[in-house]
């Protein structure tokens, strides 16, 4: 089977591989995250609060986000941001937004949905008498959320938030459909190239499994030290 396995041109285009692909890869993983969370953060918020229209959009935005497909999604941000970008800013022509900052915008407001029911969680974890007791001391809603229960939530929710990322890392390789140089286009520039598509891809596999299964265990690990006895 792995007779005619070319090792050789893994071993000619792993820099390339790693130095374009995985560190575009990366950048898109990290500013999606942070992205992410913000946002997923406030539509946490929102869905909690006593307001019945925040939280209505707030919801109405997570049932929307999780009921489609992640490539849709990326397609549509895509192809239709530069003229969304146009008529709110009243241009004739269709806004230039480029292929990072779609897939950036698309992958923050796409994540936003999960994180926000992770952080919905782990903000409904923290015991409401804690939250009374804020109110006691004279705080009011943003100083409580703020001091004492997002920080507490926060520690909760870190291993499902990353390993939430774990899931983002392997999402972001569906930018390949546009054509953008993560991981697995410039593998497969590599495999169209040299005509190796088995072992680029192969290569990719085997890349991926091994980062996304050290990181699963380290979340574990993670799990063990942060967790909040009560």
């Amino acid at each position: 089977m792995f007779g005619n396995f070319d090792f050789d041109v893994i071993s000619r285009s792993w820099v390339y591989l790693f130095q374009t692909g995985m560190s575009f890869t990366l950048e898109l993983t990290g500013l999606s995250m942070v992205g992410g969370i913000i946002l997923g953060t406030v539509l946490a918020l929102m869905r909690l609060s006593g307001s019945r229209a925040l939280s209505l959009i707030a919801t109405s935005y997570v049932n929307l986000v999780r009921s489609i497909p992640l490539v849709l999604v990326i397609f549509w941000f895509y192809f239709l941001m530069p003229y969304i970008g146009a008529w709110v800013i009243g241009a004739a022509e269709p806004v230039k937004v480029g292929a990072f900052s779609s897939a950036l915008i698309t992958f923050i407001m796409f994540e936003a949905a999960y994180y926000c029911e992770i952080m919905r969680s782990g903000i409904q974890s923290i015991p409401r008498g804690q939250v009374w007791a804020g109110q006691a001391l004279g705080m009011n809603y943003r100083q409580t959320m703020a001091n004492i229960v997002l920080p507490q939530a926060f520690r909760n929710m870190i291993p499902v938030l990353l390993t939430q990322t774990i899931v983002l890392f392997q999402d972001v390789s569906l930018v390949y459909v546009l054509s953008i140089p993560d991981f697995v286009g410039a593998a497969s520039k590599v495999a169209q190239r040299d005509g190796r598509l088995v072992e680029m891809y192969s290569f990719v596999a085997v890349v991926y499994f091994i980062m996304c299964f050290s990181l699963s265990v380290l979340v574990k690990r993670l799990h063990k030290r942060v967790a909040i006895i009560r």
